[in-house]
């Protein structure tokens, strides 16, 4: 198996391409003089654009952390170019685990659930999955036995080579999948579509259902088996993670239920060896990748390698001011908080019995009003969560002496997160699983919150459904899950749930039901006769 080290990877990278109309067109042109030819000439040129690929979920260009940017068109490259922190704006600020206080063009628009199809966070989130999936797309049309053989790769290199179209065929499955939760439907484009072609298709959220899923059972067997591929790279596992979180969803995004497969593939997960490591604040410190055991799949940051104000930089630093220096950092930037919604799921903020309760004390003032946001603009309201620090477990020095730019790994998938899907299948009636087990699955989460005591452990009565979004909401804060869970649950539009500022109304308000999806970018339905808008917009 060829070694890729991803927090290694930018010493230079041999493919960059530039996507004209934010990668509508399918007009792209190499920016420099390399050419596919040349890029892909050697087995250490297949390396460099894998190792491309996987950074796009890390970093916004080729020259960290500004300044090469994957994708132009007017957008911040700080703020609306890099994947984690764009991922984290769509799924977190429309909820009661965010809030900012900034205003940056239309960031609040996000927690008042009223953004716009000229939204240009929405542009650039539309832009990277499908930037991603255009990069993948000529690796593997690249990347074929014929063309490795006519290059005259051979052996054990190419070998390496055709093993690894999995693994890009998996991280295209995974940004067809953020399109399909996040807008509902998606420009298609595959390693059939040559560049400067026709312009892409639309595919509906059914169709792209029944292709990721396709594409994740085929390349089942062609992944390496779990825990025998280097930290930070995918591998079964991975794919049945996705699938799990999938299936979990599948009557939003198709109509049908599929709780039983949800239980089938998120225990084919569980069985697959990782456990929960004790100590929860560790898994989101500046050595979190020590915790490869929970971790399923991580993008890898690193405050050297992989400078960029689009990765778990920003969750560092948004969330804290003057007390950077807890975080591990130089300074703060004070936009980020949550709302009293997140609060009031752990049942005692000022002690330590939850210990997944990561926020600072400085976040609860004086009165219970300061929780609740009375000034959405002023930073010193709000609860402050201190979940990703770039502070190592190991008393151990962090890699950017400036203390900028931050090593903390971003953990896509979670053992916990399966545990949670095991048990919430089971509770909505899917066959094959067990209570009992998925109460122990629960329990174990539980036990770890409260430091390993039997203190916060249910009764099969605790289990319900209401329950059971709660716990993911204590367990899951800040990785990007929220928006998903609401709309799953009918929460994020009605009043069902209301939070402080829902709706963009001090006391929350139900809005539009149209915001449980994104619109379309107008640039984009411009630029491409083939797409619609999403109802509503």
């Amino acid at each position: 198996m060829q070694k890729i080290n991803l927090k290694y990877i930018f010493s230079g990278l041999l493919l960059s391409l530039l996507i004209a109309s934010c990668a509508n067109k399918l007009d792209l042109a190499p920016v420099n003089d390399v050419t596919p030819e040349k890029a892909y000439s050697t087995a250490a040129g297949y390396k460099s654009v894998l190792a491309k690929i996987y950074a796009t979920l890390s970093i916004s260009g080729n020259t960290g952390p500004a300044g090469s940017p994957d994708i132009g068109g007017g957008l911040d490259e700080g703020s609306q170019v890099g994947f984690i922190r764009n991922f984290f704006n769509h799924q977190e600020l429309p909820t009661d685990e965010a809030v900012v206080a900034w205003n940056d063009q239309t960031i609040k628009d996000f927690h008042d659930l009223k953004v716009t199809s000229s939204d240009v966070f929405v542009l650039g989130m539309y832009a990277r999955p499908i930037y991603n999936i255009t990069l993948i797309n000529e690796y593997l049309r690249e990347s074929t036995d014929e063309k490795v053989s006519a290059r005259g790769i051979s052996g054990a290199e190419a070998a390496d080579i055709a093993n690894s179209r999995a693994e890009a065929r998996f991280l295209r499955a995974f940004n067809y999948w953020v399109m399909m939760d996040l807008f509902g439907k998606s420009s298609f484009i595959t390693e059939e579509d040559l560049i400067g072609t026709n312009l892409p298709k639309e595919i509906s959220r059914v169709d792209l259902f029944n292709y990721i899923e396709s594409e994740l059972k085929d390349i089942d067997s062609k992944l390496a088996p779990a825990h025998t591929i280097e930290y930070g790279r995918v591998d079964q596992a991975a794919a049945w993670a996705l699938l799990a979180r999938m299936y979990l969803n599948a009557k939003v995004y198709t109509g049908n239920a599929k709780y039983t497969e949800a239980i089938t593939y998120s225990q084919k997960v569980i069985d697959a060896g990782y456990t929960l490591q004790p100590g929860y604040a560790k898994l989101f410190m500046a050595d979190n990748d020590k915790q490869r055991n929970e971790f399923i799949f991580a993008i890898n940051c690193d405050g050297l390698r992989t400078k960029s104000y689009g990765n778990t930089t920003f969750l560092v630093h948004a969330a804290c001011g003057d007390d950077a220096s807890a975080y591990g950092v130089g300074s703060g930037w004070g936009g980020y908080r949550a709302t009293k919604g997140l609060a009031n799921l752990f049942s005692d903020l000022s002690g330590d019995s939850d210990q997944r309760a990561l926020f600072t004390t400085s976040a609860f003032g004086t009165s219970e009003s300061q929780i609740a946001i009375p000034d959405i603009g002023d930073f010193k309201n709000g609860l402050h969560v201190a979940k990703f620090v770039n502070v190592r477990s190991d008393g151990g020095v962090t890699s950017d002496p400036s203390k900028e730019f931050v090593d903390a790994d971003f953990a896509v998938f979670r053992l916990s997160e399966m545990y949670l899907i095991y048990a919430e299948s089971v509770l909505r009636g899917g066959t094959g699983g067990d209570a009992g087990t998925a109460l122990q699955y629960v329990n174990n989460i539980r036990s770890r919150a409260y430091g390993g005591s039997n203190a916060g452990q249910w009764s099969s009565s605790d289990m319900t459904l209401q329950s059971l979004l709660d716990e993911r909401g204590r367990e899951l804060y800040w990785e990007g899950h929220r928006r998903t869970d609401l709309v799953r649950y009918d929460q994020l539009t009605t009043s069902t749930y209301l939070w402080p500022w829902k709706g963009g109304v001090s006391s929350g308000t139900a809005v539009d039901s149209k915001f449980n999806l994104y619109p379309i970018p107008s640039s984009n339905l411009s630029a491409n006769k083939n797409l619609t808008q999403n109802a509503g917009y």
